[in-house]
């Protein structure tokens, strides 16, 4: 019973756990394909570059996902030379919650990790995805319009990660004038408030509701807990009432509820441990414990303190 009930909590966590690292959530953000004044690289020269978003609540990790501008017709074998493999090994590989990291689509990998084998092209359309480790499970895509994008300018979400996968509808070409300013590493949309704190300081100026609330999730979470250690209780008071009756040789089935023998309790078994002991002169189930018992050492004048003392002359 407790073997299972152990095997069921590991399973739910490690079923949580995959769903915080699942590459599903990541997302290209934003895209410049003619880099005239904005963000330099490492090297100090300007490129072409694609903003990756992790639109989870948990740390991704990126490496062995692969970057490409080669659709891959389904069906069909891709071509991995024509794709470009983000390298294990890399510390900044591991996005954290909601953050963002940029690629250089400079065709020059040799330059580190976030530097493309691949790069991108003015005035056509420019195909980007993003597939999983296995080269053939798509994770996001976008078209980049030719036509609708200037130099210096990007095509970018309108909310960070949010949309479906190749619709249009959820891009808008950013030119940095106004509220259309180009963000790479940044939010999309940048907030300085936040509507549903202000709306609920509107309507509980003295914060009474709030700390009802709080004080109603606190006492709820403890009352739960206490519900759940009374029940563990009782379960294990019964698997003990079970294997109680099994080492005296009866079936649990077959003994009426008023007739079966309650499960010993705590003072029960110490009693039972302390008899034991007295009676064996050693410990009932731990036996790599090792006792020391105090020896009354002998005397010798050699320790004795009164031969340090000094004497009493005699007259």
């Amino acid at each position: 019973m407790k073997k299972s009930l152990l095997l069921l909590l590991v399973g739910v966590m490690g079923c949580f756990s995959a769903a915080a690292q699942s590459r599903g959530g990541l997302r290209i953000n934003e895209v410049m394909v003619s880099n005239t004044n904005s963000i330099v690289d490492d090297y100090g020269e300007r490129g072409a570059w694609i903003e990756l978003f992790n639109s989870t609540f948990g740390p991704l990790e990126i490496s062995s996902v692969y970057l490409t501008t080669e659709k891959v017709e389904e069906g069909a074998t891709p071509d991995k030379s024509k794709m470009y493999a983000v390298p294990l090994g890399d510390v900044n590989t591991r996005m954290p919650k909601r953050q963002h990291v940029i690629f250089w689509a400079d065709g020059m990998p040799t330059r580190g990790t976030f530097h493309t084998n691949f790069t991108l092209q003015e005035g056509v359309d420019n195909y980007i995805a993003i597939y999983d480790a296995d080269c053939k499970t798509l994770i996001d895509e976008i078209v980049i319009p030719a036509d609708s994008i200037k130099p210096g300018q990007s095509f970018a979400r309108i909310k960070d990660g949010e949309g479906g996968i190749n619709n249009l509808k959820d891009w808008e070409v950013r030119n940095g004038l106004g509220n259309k300013y180009i963000t790479p590493s940044s939010n999309n949309v940048i907030e300085d408030t936040n509507d549903k704190v202000d709306t609920f300081h509107d309507k509980d100026p003295h914060g009474f509701a709030l700390t009802l609330m709080a004080m109603g999730i606190v006492f709820s979470a403890l009352l739960i807990l206490c519900l759940c250690f009374m029940l563990i209780s009782k379960i294990g008071a019964r698997i003990n009432r079970i294997n109680k009756m099994k080492s005296q040789g009866l079936a649990p089935k077959e003994v009426a509820r008023e007739d079966r023998p309650d499960h010993d309790s705590g003072e029960v078994i110490a009693a039972i441990a302390m008899a034991l002991h007295e009676h064996l002169d050693a410990h009932d189930t731990e036996k790599t414990i090792l006792t020391i018992n105090k020896v009354k050492k002998a005397y010798s004048p050699w320790s004795s303190k009164i031969y340090s003392m000094r004497q009493t002359p005699k007259r």
